[in-house]
């Protein structure tokens, strides 16, 4: 079978400028084209090129953006995650994760709590500890940027200590779990121990800091199981209601977009939980992790954005390309489409500038 690229590489030239209906150059672009400029003029020519083509991507791009379906966007808050559904014009947002989630993660993030206040007053010294090889000193003493002369981190934690003395109150009447209970009851009581007993000595260090977080690693350990299990529970669910509202038809084609901040971009607990309920054969394009610096004001416009940009990407790359699979792939993916020559340049340095004389010898290029 005679395919599309095979045919136009064996056409005759003047068949295929008929084919593709472009006919000769107007007399008027001929005597444009040729007519003298200067080289700033030149060079702005050249450049207006690239202006135009990027004026009509991005109106391609919100075109494509607008008939995007089905989409899910999932925008990792700290409740679990807020999940909205773009099929056939409608829109539906959902927090599909229970509360235990979110109440679970917030007391095991107490120790970060109490790191982040002491955290510019630490010796930038790296102590001799069991860890201090896996400490890098620069960063140690950008961290610690005020020192430990430093007081100014006493008030603040006397102030998030009575935070976490309200949630020690009030743990008991959560509804949690036994076991989530108990554990976020040593957590706090860990954490206020600490608080007092630095508070009333006006100083700490990194050692009296790690002999309290690591003693807190079972009970943490804890809060995460049951995070992990709610977050599973509630995806599910969603995943489950919303198939069946699309129709298999439609499902077999959805994208989703993941978004997060660096931080948690790589192996996010949504795109794990979430890869299960794509069309298999499509996960690896359809699933689409998007990293955020920070979260936007209206993520789905944003996800949308991004998608439409991948999906006429993923046209684009096959008609501009048609003989070159590695530049194809490269446009449609998340590579650069400089870094196969970059790449083999820099591995090569000797055989790029051999190659860069015997051009310019032959005037291609200008030395």
């Amino acid at each position: 079978m005679t395919t599309r690229r095979a045919f136009l590489g064996s056409a005759a030239a003047a068949g295929a400028v008929k084919l593709l209906g472009t006919g000769r150059p107007s007399a008027d672009r001929v005597g444009r084209r040729d007519s003298p400029v200067n080289g700033q003029q030149a060079r702005a020519a050249l450049i207006q090129v690239d202006t135009d083509t990027q004026k009509h991507y991005d109106a391609l791009r919100v075109g494509v953006a607008a008939h995007l379906s089905p989409v899910i966007v999932v925008y990792n808050d700290y409740a679990g995650g807020l999940f909205t559904l773009v099929h056939d014009g409608a829109r539906i947002s959902e927090h599909p994760v229970s509360e235990v989630f979110e109440l679970a993660k917030s007391v095991a993030h107490a120790p970060l709590g109490i790191f982040s206040i002491l955290a510019p007053c630490l010796d930038s010294w790296v102590p001799n500890l069991p860890n201090a090889d896996h400490l890098d000193a620069h960063d140690l003493r950008t961290v610690a940027f005020e020192g430990p002369r430093s007081t100014e981190w006493i008030t603040p934690l006397k102030a998030f200590g009575d935070t976490l003395s309200a949630a020690r109150r009030a743990v008991g009447s959560a509804d949690l779990a036994p076991d989530l209970e108990a554990s976020c009851r040593r957590i706090l009581d860990a954490a206020l121990r600490f608080i007092d007993r630095s508070t009333a000595a006006g100083s700490f260090d990194m050692k009296s800091f790690e002999d309290f977080s690591g003693s807190l690693y079972e009970d943490i350990g804890t809060t995460m199981d049951w995070a992990a299990r709610v977050q599973i529970e509630g995806v599910k669910d969603i995943m489950t209601r919303w198939r069946a509202r699309v129709g298999e038809k439609d499902w077999a084609d959805l994208y989703i977009v993941v978004m997060s901040i660096w931080t948690t971009s790589a192996l996010n607990q949504n795109s794990i939980i979430l890869r299960q309920y794509l069309n298999a054969a499509k996960v690896d394009s359809h699933l689409i992790d998007l990293m955020m610096a920070q979260f936007p004001a209206d993520p789905v416009a944003v996800a949308l954005d991004n998608l439409a940009r991948i999906v006429q990407d993923n046209v684009a790359a096959e008609m501009v390309f048609p003989l070159d699979r590695k530049l194809a792939d490269a446009l449609k993916g998340q590579e650069d489409l400089l870094a196969p020559a970059i790449q083999k340049q820099l591995a090569c340095p000797f055989q790029s500038k051999q190659k860069a004389a015997k051009a310019a010898a032959r005037g291609a290029l200008p030395m």
